[in-house]
């Protein structure tokens, strides 16, 4: 199975998941309340084709009991998102038959409004609680591994250059906060408003200050900072060169005469001589000297680093994980806020590192992990948990501030205002749709896949 159609099946599994998660919590608060259902679809089932239906087509034909119950289960054919579409409601449907005859007690609009209010939030909440069910057992399970910045040194790309980083940099500080997860440095730098980021330069401490235009470039850049990785020996493979002279503890410094001052350096060095004998510059302790390496046909040399020093491994016990994991979830939930705060900031541009299902698929292994499926699982839940909480109409935010209105001063929105707003909503996520759209190809044609 290729790296692609693996990735490609991720999104559609883990899109699939959450979608029913969410319209599962519309679904359960409708029928506490005994509102009608009719339908409760996977994915979209526009011009009313349908690729699976309790009601018609082959599957009622299997499972002919299923065609007598009140809502309608089925799987649309346009992968654009999934509806519960709930008896009495202006919805992204548009079906406003409902509206030419008096409000029934099963419908939507014959309920008290912290009922529809409930009914509403349901999606979200489930959202939220599977985040939290998520997090407590990945802690629970796999605890929580990250590097340590407290001695970690960044090897950086050509934007962090840029701004002034250097690689062999240690970041001290970004204003007054002590960053303690060094995985989360590019992340930090962009959801925290840094103006400075003190580092340490050899003996030297420096400020660099960040100018805040820069934001939309560090969402869209991946790779700011890598773990600088010196070019230690901790062993040698059997093959051409385990009679060359290098031993444990060695430095690789230089191939070929160009400076190698760390493994990044070097692999990129050793690429360009692969196939060929090159000369290395080994350090071994004040001693400088000169190893004659083969390189093989994919710019390797056959050598073992040590292991990568600043590993922290956090371990909890199934009561611990709880707490541990709510806290992650709040933590993740304020971080993704920070994130959609820059985003409609424009002067930040970073509504250019907006994404679609492309986007998603990218971040997705090319072989499958459970720990990294689940772990994105409970991201992509807080996603779209946060995404519908927005007052835009079309999402359940919309409705939450319509009801929410009508709780504080007692006048419901008339259904006309509720339909011309729908429609509004729907053009503002379609222009969004196109924005993430248009950001994927731009990335696509300027890397690659």
């Amino acid at each position: 199975m290729s790296a692609v159609l693996m990735k490609i099946l991720q999104v559609i599994l883990a899109l699939s998941v959450l979608i029913v998660i969410h319209e599962a919590g519309h679904f359960t608060f409708a029928r506490i309340f005994g509102i009608r259902v009719d339908k409760f679809f996977l994915f979209f089932d526009a011009g009313g084709f349908k690729l699976l239906s309790t009601k018609e087509g082959w599957f009622s034909k299997l499972f002919p009991s299923l065609k007598e119950k009140e809502t309608e289960y089925g799987i649309g054919w346009l992968p654009l998102g999934g509806y519960c579409k709930i008896a009495g409601m202006i919805d992204e449907s548009m079906d406003l038959e409902h509206l030419s005859h008096e409000p029934q007690p099963w419908e939507f609009r014959s309920k008290k409004a912290w009922q529809r209010l409930l009914v509403m939030v349901g999606g979200v909440l489930y959202n939220f609680i599977f985040a939290f069910i998520a997090y407590i057992s990945i802690l629970g399970i796999w605890g929580r591994t990250y590097l340590s910045n407290s001695s970690a040194r960044i090897y950086v790309n050509d934007l962090a250059y840029e701004m002034g980083f250097r690689s062999g940099d240690r970041i001290l500080k970004m204003d007054d906060y002590v960053p303690e997860d060094f995985g989360m440095l590019q992340a930090d730098l962009a959801r925290r408003s840094v103006r400075e980021v003190t580092v340490l330069r050899g003996t030297d401490t420096l400020d660099i200050y960040i100018d805040r235009n820069t934001v939309g470039q560090i969402l869209s850049t991946p790779g700011m900072f890598d773990i600088a990785v010196p070019f230690v020996v901790d062993s040698i493979i059997p093959g051409p060169n385990a009679g060359s002279g290098l031993a444990k503890g060695d430095k690789v410094v230089s191939i070929g005469g160009e400076e190698a001052e760390w493994f990044q350096d070097a692999r990129a060095l050793l690429a360009s001589h692969s196939g060929e004998t090159v000369d290395a510059g080994v350090l071994r302790g004040a001693d400088s000297l000169a190893v004659s390496l083969q390189v093989d046909s994919l710019g390797r040399i056959g050598v073992i680093l040590p292991p990568l020093e600043g590993v922290v491994k956090k371990e909890y016990s199934a009561l611990s994980a709880i707490p541990a994991g709510i806290k992650y979830t709040f933590d993740t939930i304020g971080g993704y806020l920070d994130d959609l705060k820059m985003v409609a900031t424009p002067k930040t541009e970073a509504y250019k590192s907006v994404g679609s299902f492309i986007a998603i698929g990218q971040v997705f292994p090319s072989t499958w992990d459970w720990f990294r499926f689940i772990n994105l699982l409970a991201l992509l839940s807080i996603m779209l948990g946060v995404m519908n909480l927005l007052p835009i109409p079309g999402l359940d935010g919309g409705h939450i501030v319509f009801t929410l209105y009508e709780m504080l001063t007692g006048r419901k929105p008339s259904d006309r205002f509720l339909e011309a707003a729908q429609i509004i909503g729907m053009v503002l996520l379609l222009g969004l749709m196109v924005l993430a759209f248009g950001n994927d190809i731009g990335r696509l044609i300027g890397g690659g896949f």
